[in-house]
């Protein structure tokens, strides 16, 4: 148990970890940060502004100096799936400080009767699997990995995001769509048959807020060209936020 007051720190890039801070502000003898990489204009955070932070810490030396001038205790990394680089520097970091790291992993989308999904594990092969699957394509990745499908030939993307690219990013042939999770099904097959979409590109981050456009996809008998997750470094991890609270107080 918790016998003394622990500095924590949260990676965060999700939902969950507003979710996570918002629980163990509450908590006795913890003292809270969160801190978000500002990869979206609007950020889902905490309402506190004394409790958060925005932006990189300038690498992995960075961020062992901003836990050593932070005095922090514990880091919990509830960054996304696909964020690798602050989850491996979140790795080397904690190691290099001595302390206490756990990582929040929401268990992937899994296959079920009726998915067709071209599993790949790179957005240049989805770039490759493409040609002769679809003429239109819904491309669901945000914002970050659209420049991998610019050279792609003889495919309109729909390309949805929660903000837009930057000016001079390079980004394949067709529109773009600024919307913010979550989804409903409707709302999917709407877009999907609207803009006689034959496939999607998703990255698989698990999770409820996007599901619904893989639930879209079964109903219409889309192929779902499906990014795999980069792997996540050595460390203790659970799958949600109750797992973690629990993990919390015992240290």
């Amino acid at each position: 148990m918790i016998n003394h007051c622990k500095k924590l720190l949260i990676l965060g890039g999700t939902a969950e970890a507003t979710s996570l801070y918002n629980r163990v502000k509450t908590m006795a003898n913890i003292e809270a940060i969160a801190s978000f990489a500002g990869r979206t204009q609007q950020p889902v955070t905490p309402k506190d502004p004394a409790a958060f932070r925005i932006g990189g810490f300038g690498g992995v030396q960075g961020l062992i100096d901003y836990l050593k001038q932070q005095t922090i205790d514990i880091l919990i990394d509830v960054t996304h799936p696909f964020a690798a680089q602050i989850s491996d520097h979140g790795a080397i970091a904690a190691n290099e400080c001595g302390i206490k790291r756990l990582m929040v992993v929401r268990p992937a989308w899994e296959k079920v009767p009726g998915d067709n999904w071209v599993e790949v594990d790179s957005h240049s092969q989805a770039t490759m699997v493409l040609p002769g699957l679809a003429e239109r394509v819904f491309l669901t990745i945000g914002r970050q990995e659209l420049s991998a499908y610019a050279e792609v030939k003889n495919i309109w993307f729909l390309m949805r995001m929660i903000d837009p690219p930057q000016p001079n990013l390079p980004i394949p042939r067709g529109e773009l769509l600024l919307q913010r999770g979550p989804f409903s099904v409707v709302d999917e097959l709407s877009i999907l048959r609207e803009y006689q979409l034959g496939a999607i590109v998703s990255k698989n981050s698990g999770g409820d807020a996007t599901y619904a456009k893989i639930v879209a996809a079964r109903e219409l008998k889309l192929p779902v060209v499906m990014v795999q997750r980069p792997p996540i470094p050595m460390g203790e991890t659970v799958a949600d936020i109750e797992s973690a609270i629990a993990w919390l107080q015992k240290q």
